[in-house]
């Protein structure tokens, strides 16, 4: 199988506008894999599909990825009075300061694909949503590869992610927040 690199590679020029990012993974195995644009994953996943034989899709899942702290240290000039031989005089000092901001979450889908055809994989492809609250809609890979339509449902009902272009699951009413029972969104409004 060729590499994320070249994969990341064909999918642009086939694809114009996907934008893949690879994500590295640190671990021994070394597993690195593509996150996809969700406005362009469905015609990326179809020509991995036909063009690359990419042509089974084993497992689908979700991640929550919670908000997170962010420290960032930045130069700061600054006037500053400064005795200096018995005389007070204004000076800019230049400082270090450390600036705390939060990067919002979002929901991640990932998918474990495998060429049967070529016998070889795996391909792991991610897409992420806006945040964690109100922009959980992503394609469906339904249309490319069937066996992601139960797969999609499952996330659907753990992480709440909407996955449109496939068939609607039922959203239940849970305490008048619509959603699945167990999305984030529901554990963050204290429904949970």
């Amino acid at each position: 199988m060729k590499t994320v690199e070249e994969i990341k590679s064909a999918i642009e020029a086939a694809v114009p506008g996907a934008g893949g990012e690879i994500v590295p993974n640190p671990s021994v195995s070394g597993q690195h894999s593509l996150r996809l644009a969700p406005s362009h994953a469905v015609a990326a996943a179809m020509f991995l599909r036909d063009e690359l034989l990419v042509d089974y899709l084993s497992n689908a899942t979700g991640v929550d990825w919670p908000d997170k702290e962010v420290a960032e240290k930045v130069k700061v000039t600054r006037a500053v009075t400064k005795t200096v031989d018995g005389v007070e005089q204004a000076v800019e000092e230049t400082v270090e300061e450390t600036r705390k901001r939060v990067q919002p979450g979002c929901l991640e889908a990932v998918y474990h694909l495998y060429s049967i055809a070529l016998k070889q994989g795996p391909l792991v492809i991610r897409m992420r949503t806006g945040n964690r609250t109100d922009q959980v809609e992503l394609p469906s890979l339904t249309p490319v590869w069937r066996s992601a339509e139960f797969q999609e449902r499952e996330i659907f009902d753990l992480f709440g992610i909407v996955f449109w272009g496939s068939r609607p699951a039922a959203a239940p009413d849970v305490g008048g927040l619509q959603g699945p029972p167990h999305a984030p969104r529901l554990r963050g409004a204290g429904r949970l």
